[in-house]
């Protein structure tokens, strides 16, 4: 043992304060990042009213946006729309495949 090494229980009771602020600080630091996005609401939002669509033979996205798509509106939004219901990350579709869309 060295002559300026500490002694096991002192190194013990320093490791185990050093432990518990290094998680302290982590779980303040957790709380401070994700917090605010556990109460973020958007009150004004109405609820989307849904349909069911069943995707036929040789239909795309684009086809099935811009039969849905209103007159004055941008088929690119209405496919955005579709997409984020139903957490789509590319505009892949299969025959049978149901998805859902957002009522106008």
């Amino acid at each position: 043992m060295a002559i300026y090494a500490p002694s096991a229980p002192v190194f013990v009771a320093r490791r185990a304060r050093t432990r518990k602020v290094v998680l302290f600080i982590m779980f303040i630091t957790a709380a401070a990042v994700f917090g605010p996005k556990a109460f973020a609401t958007d009150a004004s939002a109405a609820p989307v009213q849904l349909d069911t669509y069943t995707v036929g033979s040789g239909e795309t996205l684009w086809s099935i946006a811009a039969d849905l798509t209103p007159e004055g509106r941008d088929v690119r939004d209405t496919m955005a729309d579709i997409k984020a219901v139903n957490a789509m990350s590319g505009g892949q579709l299969q025959a049978g495949e149901q998805i859902l869309i957002p009522q106008s």
